[in-house]
């Protein structure tokens, strides 16, 4: 009994030091990820956005890095989740690759990034609850003129380019319409909703599988290189036709069966 005494004595310890045990609250969790982000930031970051997030120019005043200071979690969010930042070149236009850093390094540094502003917040998407029609249409009418109807992406002026959309999931979406990257106009709340946003991040996932009601999609590359290739193939076809009709005519020589033979 003695024994049972102290086994019940102990279980009773452990208890109470697991439910009375401090916990960290959830602003000091805050704190402690944008310190992580900071640290990140100062060691991959700095060197062209500057150690406070204002930005850095060359010795020739040129900008090396912008200022991130209104870029907010939204902006953080979408460079550092499509790989386009780190950037290791500054002069060239950033494109879609690997990221650098895990999930956990990229909260951080968004968390940071966040902190050092009043830059706009990551969107919360519900895009299981969008629609799919009227998200298309807002897309036709706002995004295709630069990323075309299929969202395969374009040329823009000063040799600059509409990435393609194929890879881009719902919280980047929303994220490039709140921050507009490169030279993408801003689409704040006042203009597009959430929950019109919800439906066009909707409508570019639906584009990698479309429904494709008219025919072959032939690259999804629009109705104009479509409709060449329908030329080209209805022509060639139409000609292959005419050359065997020519072949089955039979050819009468003067004199067969069938030929009048003019007398002298």
């Amino acid at each position: 009994m003695k024994r049972l005494g102290w086994v019940v004595l102990a279980i009773a310890v452990v208890t109470a030091t697991a439910v009375f045990r401090p916990r960290p609250s959830p602003a000091g969790a805050a704190d402690s990820l944008v310190a992580d982000g900071r640290r990140l930031f100062l060691l991959g970051c700095s060197s062209c956005h500057g150690d406070d997030g204002a930005g850095r120019r060359t010795s020739a005043g040129e900008i090396r890095g912008p200022s991130l200071l209104h870029s907010g979690e939204a902006g953080a969010y979408y460079e550092l989740s499509t790989g386009r930042m780190p950037l290791a070149d500054t002069t060239e236009q950033p494109h879609r690759k690997r990221p650098a850093y895990d999930d956990a390094d990229q909260a951080a540094l968004v968390a940071f990034v966040a902190s050092l502003g009043d830059g706009p917040p990551l969107p919360h998407l519900e895009t299981n609850r969008a629609a799919l029609a009227p998200g298309g249409a807002l897309f036709r009418a706002n995004c295709a003129p630069c990323h075309t109807a299929t969202g395969a992406g374009a040329a823009l002026s000063y040799g600059r380019a509409a990435p393609p959309l194929n890879e881009s999931t719902a919280a980047q979406v929303g994220a490039a319409v709140r921050t507009g990257p490169g030279q993408m106009p801003v689409f704040g709340p006042g203009v597009l909703t959430d929950e019109q946003l919800a439906g066009i991040a909707r409508y570019v996932q639906y584009l990698r599988h479309p429904d494709d009601r008219g025919g072959l999609p032939i690259g999804r590359t629009g109705p104009v290189p479509e409709g060449a290739v329908a030329w080209f193939f209805g022509i060639g076809a139409f000609l292959a036709a005419l050359s065997w009709i020519g072949t089955r005519s039979p050819v009468r020589r003067p004199g067969e069966r069938g030929d009048e033979v003019p007398h002298g």
